[in-house]
């Protein structure tokens, strides 16, 4: 006999540990968030869920999906409860989130997003749409416009229908701003530097592009009223399978359709720079400071930079997934030199990068996690130009040592020759600077050029000392 489906009415059989920290019922739809991803559901409704057990407000998250209609209606069949399990060390820890009041999809629920968007109630809005979902422009970092997606919007707004997230946010806070509804704040919780910053960008260049004759009173009062405040959000959520199911059913002995796991650590920074009432986040730990680009830099280059090493070089040694990388006996002392070494390029103000390090290492070790080298090290030639070369430049005009920054870059050049190893999307241009002839050094400075890395490329001492790594690294030798 299969097990009844999670919702409301079984939360009660369930023990106590295992039920949402706050009763759902007595939540109301205060924070709007935009991706039904199971990052969110790992990260931001957790937050506001114990924001809410801790402060007893009823911040409760409508969550829209821009895309999956088959999600949001998994979701609503379960009264939007899922469950959560943290994959540690010692063992998995299940419990059942009931952060997420209402479940949409953006297109069929149009009329109830934007009235949700109108609503004085509502005084966030969050979203995790990937940097995909911004259609920003690759030379300007503005809203593309000519994207066929955004121009559609562009042609129909405010009364077509919106497919784009940047569109259905902006005709809805058009709306709000035209009402003159309280201040509101829109967080970006995407993997992207500045991401207020940016989303600020793409939201006003959408109004300042539609044909609404009243764009600029728009504008005006969005400035007044709407902040965008950057963010950097840290925890890693595998996609889930069907053994997560069936270990949600015997960890909570009902059935859940939309399981969520993650590993134990998780971190949200955020600029204390709000419009409007937002839940008490801190009070889960959720950390506000005046700036988070020293953190977004911490953990673009220490972890960021840590995990793309430890994929290359991990591949290199036969390694699969990044706990096996880090039970080598070279692991560790990868994670901690890189940091070291990169360290002293980071800006006062973040954290502490010896404890980053520490933290770094626990996290990596879990052998709950299933991280693969594969996934990590994919789209490569796009990942290490902001995680390493930047680290790199600074480091070698300073006349310090890089050591580590060229073990690791021979790794990634050495997984540039081995078609099956990476996706990347310049594949075929990394592929053909292996020609037969071509003497390491000049394969190594072929493909920093593909990088748009001409600077390095002209660097013969780089150059050279990356083209020495690669014998021992063919091999399967990682020397620290």
């Amino acid at each position: 006999m299969s097990a009844d489906a999670l919702d409301r009415t079984t939360l009660p059989r369930l023990a106590p540990e295992l039920r949402p920290a706050v009763d759902p019922a007595e939540l109301r739809s205060r924070v709007v968030h935009f991706g039904l991803g199971a990052f969110h559901r790992a990260h931001q409704a957790v937050y506001t869920e114990q924001a809410s057990a801790l402060s007893g407000e009823p911040w409760g998250i409508a969550a829209v999906a821009p895309r999956s209609v088959q999600t949001v209606r998994a979701l609503r069949d379960q009264d939007c409860l899922y469950s959560l399990t943290e994959r540690r060390p010692d063992g998995n820890r299940s419990r059942v989130v009931g952060a997420v009041v209402d479940a949409l999809a953006m297109g069929p629920d149009a009329k109830a997003v934007d009235a949700l968007l109108a609503d004085p109630e509502v005084t966030v809005v969050t979203l995790t749409v990937t940097e995909k979902g911004y259609h920003r422009s690759p030379s300007t970092g503005g809203l593309d416009t000519a994207a066929a997606p955004v121009a559609a919007d562009l042609a129909t707004a405010p009364d077509g229908p919106l497919t784009t997230v940047v569109g259905r946010l902006a005709a809805g806070l058009a709306a709000r701003m035209r009402a003159g509804t309280a201040p509101i704040s829109v967080v970006s919780c995407d993997n992207m530097a500045g991401n207020g910053a940016a989303l600020r960008r793409v939201v006003h260049d959408f109004v300042r592009a539609s044909a609404w004759p009243d764009r600029a009173r728009v504008l005006d009062r969005m400035a007044e009223a709407v902040a965008f405040p950057a963010t950097v959000v840290d925890r890693i959520v595998p996609a889930a399978g069907e053994s997560d199911r069936a270990a949600a059913v015997a960890a909570l002995g009902v059935r859940d359709a939309l399981p969520v796991t993650a590993e134990p650590y998780r971190q949200w920074v955020l600029e204390d720079s709000f419009a409007a009432p937002r839940p008490p986040w801190e009070r889960d730990g959720a950390l506000f400071v005046p700036d988070v680009a020293p953190y977004q830099l911490a953990k673009l280059r220490l972890l960021n930079g840590s995990h793309s090493a430890l994929a290359y070089l991990g591949t290199a040694a036969g390694r699969t997934t990044i706990a096996e990388t880090m039970a080598t006996d070279w692991g560790e002392r990868l994670v901690r030199a890189l940091c070291a070494e990169v360290s002293p390029t980071l800006p006062a103000g973040g954290p502490d990068p010896v404890e980053y390090a520490d933290d770094l290492v626990v996290r990596f070790r879990n052998p709950g996690m299933r991280h693969l080298l594969r996934q990590i090290g994919s789209d490569g030639s796009l990942k290490i130009t902001e995680r390493w070369l930047p680290a790199l430049r600074t480091l070698r005009a300073r006349g310090t040592s890089t050591t580590v920054l060229e073990l690791a870059l021979a790794a990634w050049v050495l997984g540039t020759g081995r078609a099956d190893a990476f996706a990347d999307p310049t594949g075929d241009a990394l592929a053909a600077c292996w020609a037969p002839a071509t003497r390491p050094p000049q394969t190594v400075r072929a493909l920093l050029r593909v990088l748009g890395a001409a600077d390095l490329a002209d660097d013969d001492a780089l150059t050279a000392a990356v083209a020495a790594r690669l014998p021992a690294l063919r091999a399967g030798h990682v020397e620290i």
